[in-house]
């Protein structure tokens, strides 16, 4: 009688490929953690007005500090409502595309068997 070594239809290979998978899969979480502490600590600008006013927040979209300039106090409390809006989405923007690119950085190549 002959042994089958495919076991529940997986091939040495496959238990090979989901192995190396689980173990991707584990580091891409180990560094997610290391991340999502990196980006907590750094800091992302974001500007209006030519730097009259500038946001700062964290990577993980976390104000900072605002810092505005006398400049900008000079121009009103409506512009310099403005000016501290446009600051944080420059700021919320900037946050979330090196969020986004670091994450995506994070999981190139990782390519689950059967995804």
């Amino acid at each position: 009688m002959a042994q089958n070594n495919k076991g529940f239809g997986f091939g040495l290979g496959k238990m090979k490929e989901l192995a190396n998978a689980v173990q991707k899969a584990q580091q891409v979480q180990e560094d997610a953690k290391k991340l999502q502490e990196e980006l907590e600590q750094m800091e992302i600008d974001g500007q209006a007005g030519g730097g009259m006013v500038t946001v700062t927040m964290s990577g993980n979209q976390e104000p900072k500090k605002v810092v505005i300039s006398p400049e900008a106090l000079e121009e009103g409390a409506d512009v310099l409502s403005d000016l501290v809006f446009a600051a944080m989405a420059d700021a919320y923007r900037n946050s979330t595309d090196t969020m986004r690119t670091r994450m995506e950085s994070l999981t190139a190549g990782l390519n689950l068997p059967g995804m």
